[in-house]
């Protein structure tokens, strides 16, 4: 195992990428312009994790289980874990994670993770498949975790940049309590039509959580300027976070999201959780394209 990051090329986009959590930690333009957060510790290290097998936080840091409860930090390990690198290529890596010791502790399935990163046609595609090698079905959720840089190295400042959606939005909110768990009313949405402008103030607390998602594509950036679009057609639920002062924007396609205010049941009856059956993959992908047109 290596945490050398492993590059990637394609056209008109590079990538690098840390075996550590098989994490994109680098995207850049031809140019060399930098599309990702850098991971300054001031603000927040990250800067694409991976979240497995939860999303976001417990109530209570645990999960049960039937009638065993198991320890489970926020968003999950695969984050902390070095990953196996199986393939690599110019324009593609493949790396693996499977189940060890020490996840078998606070996760008793037989998994693996594997995390693929490639370039095509113009596009990052990441594609994250869940298997399980184990008896019976596993439970899990899923998500990207993306940190763009915000403003984008295009021009305009901070107030120019949105999110489009390639669907109206009217669809209520979620967000989360001090405590990290998703509060029980829903909100409503910050997106008008089909656009969310970005603003600080949307985030003094914490993400804007859609569970009623309409759309499966959407573009970030300023008006006039190159953006983002940004595709997730296997997530059913997004994210949206920054820290009030920090220049990254998060989006985050999930599937799942952190456990309810009042929630104590079975991970097998909490919202958003997907089984995985004896044997069978379950695939999720994210592409990432600059484009050049207004959005």
């Amino acid at each position: 195992m290596s945490e050398t990051w492993l590059r990637i090329v394609g056209e008109g986009l590079s990538a690098e990428i840390n075996p550590m959590g098989a994490e994109l930690s680098r995207l850049t333009d031809a140019e060399g312009l930098e599309l990702l957060w850098d991971g300054d510790p001031a603000w927040w290290t990250g800067r694409a994790p991976l979240l497995f097998p939860v999303v976001g936080g417990l109530n209570g840091g645990r999960y049960r289980l039937g009638d065993q409860t198991y320890p489970m930090a926020k968003h999950g390990f695969a984050r902390t874990k070095l990953f196996n690198v199986i393939e690599q290529s110019a324009d593609r890596v493949v790396l693996r994670l499977e189940a060890d010791e020490q996840t078998r502790a606070v996760y008793p399935f037989e998994f693996r993770l594997d995390v693929a990163f490639a370039m095509e046609g113009g596009r990052l595609i990441n594609t994250a498949t869940i298997s399980n090698l184990g008896d019976g079905e596993m439970p899990a959720c899923f998500g990207f975790h993306p940190a763009f840089r915000w403003p984008l190295p295009y021009g305009g400042d901070k107030l120019d940049h949105r999110l489009h959606f390639d669907e109206p939005q009217p669809q209520p909110i979620r967000r989360v309590g001090d405590d990290g768990l998703v509060r029980p009313e829903h909100l409503p949405t910050p997106v008008e039509g089909r656009d969310m402008a970005l603003r600080e103030d949307l985030f003094v607390n914490d993400a804007v959580i859609f569970d009623q998602l309409a759309s499966r594509n959407l573009v970030y950036g300023a008006v006039g300027r190159p953006g983002l679009k940004v595709s997730f057609p296997d997530s059913p639920h997004l994210g949206v976070w920054t820290k009030p002062g920090a220049d990254y924007i998060c989006i985050e396609p999930w599937s799942g999201f952190a456990d309810a205010q009042n929630y104590d049941g079975d991970i097998l009856g909490k919202p958003g959780v997907f089984l995985v059956q004896q044997g069978i993959a379950k695939s999720f992908r994210l592409e990432i394209a600059l484009i050049e047109e207004d959005i």
